[in-house]
């Protein structure tokens, strides 16, 4: 029935998955706030193993099933231009907290160690792109790797917040993670249960965001790098910047910054995902140069913000850092060039 729908049924679909997406994603915010208090986990790493996977689904499982079709330029695109447009919006959530620079008042050891993970991530797709397609079967050699990195950069973010070697110095704008006494009294169990219920009706709500944005593209006759980083890339995207502004308005802010963080790591992960899934070979040698540009784009928005945590600038131009300044000109020049070149 989804692939029969018409373009005004689609359209109507993407409207209310949007809201559905919206109000499960206020609540997801809190509840893994609650969840990171209740379980001792902290902002930090709760951001970035429940609420980073339980947002990236929607993009996940578009990634894969273009693979699975063999479409490997929109399986790739939809990645990467994900992953540079939620590092866009940390420049939102920055806009919408207004008592200083975001990541001046969310300074934590966490949310840098989850940046160089990122780093080194996007670090491991632009090796793929450009070495020879030495694969084991049809699966390039790098894709275990990535999967290796990630798994070992989680232990590192754990291992960095219980151990902590230096800590950020603290001034009156700073927001410490600390547990709440009221979170820790709540039902664990019955924090997981809503957890699961969220997870799964973003999951659902997403799957069908997909094949409704799916059928509107293919309907408008768009091409496929245009469609991937700049439509579907965002539209997956929508449950990262509710969550993000959701958590800045609660108080959350190192929540709200490992979420689109520790989230972009995980979705670097639809690469390797798809590398499985696509049963043509390397996926990496697959793709136009334009997931290329969007892999680099998205490692430089990185780097800056990365920088941006470091230098800890309490007010910038527009009462924002420096960095979410950045990282709107850079992504405005990305869509600029994928635009220009189509």
């Amino acid at each position: 029935m989804l692939e029969s729908m018409t373009l005004d049924v689609a359209w109507v679909l993407f409207a209310v998955c949007a809201g559905v997406i919206g109000v499960a994603g206020v609540r997801l915010a809190g509840l893994v706030d609650r969840i990171a208090d209740r379980t001792g986990l902290g902002e930090a790493v709760a951001g970035a193993v429940l609420m980073g996977l339980t947002t990236s689904l929607s993009g996940s499982v578009l990634s894969v099933s273009a693979a699975v079709s063999g479409d490997a330029e929109l399986a790739m695109s939809n990645a990467v231009g994900g992953i540079a447009a939620q590092t866009l919006f940390l420049a939102v959530a920055d806009i919408a907290y207004r008592r200083a620079n975001l990541e001046h008042a969310a300074a934590s050891i966490g949310n840098m160690i989850q940046g160089a993970l990122l780093m080194a991530q996007m670090s491991w797709l632009l090796v793929a792109f450009a070495m020879p397609q030495w694969t084991v079967g049809h699966v390039h050699v790098v894709t275990p790797l990535l999967l290796a990195s990630y798994a070992y950069g989680l232990r590192l973010v754990r291992q960095t917040q219980a151990q902590p070697m230096w800590t950020p110095a603290r001034t009156h704008e700073t927001r410490v993670d600390e547990p709440e006494v009221a979170n820790q009294r709540e039902s664990l169990a019955g924090q997981v249960v809503a957890f699961l219920l969220l997870a799964a009706t973003i999951g659902t709500a997403g799957y069908v965001l997909e094949r409704s944005a799916s059928v509107i593209v293919s309907q408008t006759m768009l091409e496929a790098a245009l469609v991937g980083t700049l439509f579907t890339a965002v539209v997956t995207s929508l449950p990262e910047l509710v969550t993000t502004v959701a958590a800045v308005r609660n108080g959350s802010l190192t929540l709200a910054v490992s979420g689109i963080i520790g989230g972009n790591a995980f979705d670097t992960l639809f690469a390797a995902f798809s590398d499985v899934a696509y049963g043509e070979g390397s996926i990496y040698h697959a793709v136009s140069s334009t997931v290329v540009f969007w892999t680099a784009l998205g490692a430089l928005m990185t780097a800056v913000l990365l920088m941006g945590l470091i230098r800890r600038e309490e007010r910038g131009p527009g009462r924002i850092g420096f960095e979410s300044a950045a990282m709107i000109v850079l992504y405005a020049l990305g869509v600029t060039v994928v635009v220009a070149g189509t």
